[in-house]
């Protein structure tokens, strides 16, 4: 890009005849380009148009867009759109990338700190196997979905097989 006198590629710094010198293009071609959206120019205090550096390299794209690929004007604005989409997505996808690497070095400090030191005698930690468990005579495994389940009482299975109606 252009960077004249220490200035940034987006200070708006050229007035609409230099810029159309620098880009190739009429002017009237420029305001034309300003009125569709294709580049807006930044505006000085007495509305007059200036245009930085990174607007004159996007009216060179638009114009070899047009003349070399046979693109018209609608869809240089939407390739224009979708490339600053594209540029701001990048931008994203490079912060997520950097806040997803200081999250997992956090991550890994963290536990390299949890585990500190080995454990002393008696300190390991030892899998556990989960077995049947025998209650007043009824094997009951333990599961979460059986907390709340009542077994039958003895004295209401008794009642019901002396009940007449049962048969």
């Amino acid at each position: 890009m252009m960077n004249h006198g220490g200035l940034g590629d987006d200070a708006p710094v050229y007035v609409i005849s230099v810029a159309a010198e620098l880009s190739g293009l009429h002017p009237q071609t420029l305001r034309q380009y300003d009125r569709l959206g294709l580049v807006s120019p930044g505006r000085a205090s007495g509305r007059g148009r200036r245009y930085s550096a990174r607007d004159v390299q996007m009216l060179r794209e638009v114009q070899r867009l047009s003349q070399e690929e046979g693109v018209n004007l609608a869809g240089i604005k939407r390739i224009l759109e979708l490339k600053r989409e594209v540029a701001e997505l990048r931008e994203t996808v490079f912060h997520l990338h950097n806040e997803l690497e200081a999250a997992r070095s956090a991550v890994a400090r963290r536990g390299a700190a949890a585990q500190g030191p080995p454990p002393g005698p008696g300190g390991e930690l030892m899998p556990v196997r989960r077995t049947r468990v025998t209650v007043f005579g009824a094997a009951v495994q333990p599961d979460r979905r059986d907390e709340h389940r009542e077994e039958p009482r003895d004295d209401l299975r008794n009642d019901r097989r002396d009940d007449p109606r049962r048969d």
